[in-house]
């Protein structure tokens, strides 16, 4: 991909715009300063994926297209020509990335100030008062008509104050967006009730997934595994089944001291189980039924292999018929 600087449009409503999540992480990464070199660095992303949702954000209409090769060419010195030795010039406000706008032309300001600014900024102010440590300035951000998912992700990823994430939690139609809630639970500010209002509503498996992620802040994941422990407590028998199933039994190292309904293991001994490590796994967890264990000794994977036939005859609930 040719190096080149994408800047947004102005006067685009970020809100309205049927953006992916990676095409608004992407969006609200670009300050008109950084070129596509810089910007596969401080996304993360390789330069054939940043390529492409570079292009998707030209053909909705949200960046203008890189000059053509050939323009590009004419207006780059060929190789006889002398480098002019021209001093770098001062980036102004416009510029700058929105961080370093915050930090060179706002933070100086007063938090009331910077309050009253938030209620009623445009672009590029807005975004970069969204780096603002003061909650009462990011609420104000965040009651701005202009204010939407660009804004809330930069809030989510960055504030540093349990208190202005906690404003952010308030808007339910931005918390919503899947974007806003990875960012959220990678804070670790963001408030524990929060990260609890984010995880019930979700399947078994995503909480597990949040329980094992290397992204999420460790309280959080403490917090996802009280959230799972809770909920498979009360989840439908077929919800039980879908979460040991999809984590092939990784998830009953979480679930230690809980147990199965006759339902659920029933619906268990209805299958062919033909994992080896779901197998290891329910071996392992002391609550497996005695109905199960014994379904699980005649499943023809078990009787080839004796070292988990003997793991699940010493099992504590092992049925005697079954030894």
């Amino acid at each position: 991909m040719r190096p080149w600087t994408p800047k947004p449009r102005a006067r685009i409503d970020w809100s309205s715009l049927d953006l992916t999540p990676l095409e608004a992480f992407v969006l609200s990464r670009l300050d008109g300063a950084t070129d596509t070199g810089q910007l596969a660095q401080v996304s993360g992303l390789a330069a054939g994926d940043l390529g492409r949702v570079l292009e998707g954000l030209v053909s909705k209409g949200v960046i203008d297209r890189p000059p053509s090769p050939s323009l590009q060419a004419e207006s780059e010195p060929g190789p006889s020509a002398a480098p002019e030795r021209a001093p770098a010039p001062v980036p102004d406000a416009g510029h700058a990335t929105h961080r370093e706008l915050f930090e060179r032309t706002l933070h100086g300001l007063e938090a009331d100030a910077r309050a009253g600014l938030a209620a009623t900024a445009a672009e590029p102010q807005l975004s970069a008062l969204c780096f603002d440590p003061v909650p009462e300035v990011v609420s104000k951000v965040l009651e701005n008509p202009h204010a939407g998912l660009a804004h809330a992700r930069l809030i989510a990823a960055w504030h540093p104050n349990p208190v202005g994430l906690d404003a952010l939690g308030r808007r339910g139609e931005l918390v919503r967006d899947g974007e806003v809630q990875r960012l959220l639970l990678r804070n670790n500010q963001t408030p524990t009730h929060l990260v609890r209002h984010l995880l019930n509503p979700r399947r078994l498996h995503d909480v597990y997934n949040v329980c094992q992620s290397h992204e999420a802040a460790e309280r959080h994941r403490s917090t996802a595994r009280e959230v799972l422990r809770t909920r498979f407590a009360k989840a439908s028998p077929e919800e039980r089944v879908e979460l040991i199933l999809t984590t092939e039994g990784r998830a009953l190292a979480t679930l230690s001291g809980l147990s199965l309904d006759g339902k659920a293991a029933a619906l268990l001994c209805a299958r062919t189980l033909s994992s080896t490590l779901l197998l290891e796994n329910l071996a392992r967890w002391p609550a497996t039924p005695p109905n199960l264990v014994a379904h699980l000794l005649q499943q023809p994977l078990v009787r080839r292999m004796p070292n988990l036939q003997a793991a699940l005859k010493r099992h504590p609930n092992c049925p005697g018929h079954a030894k």
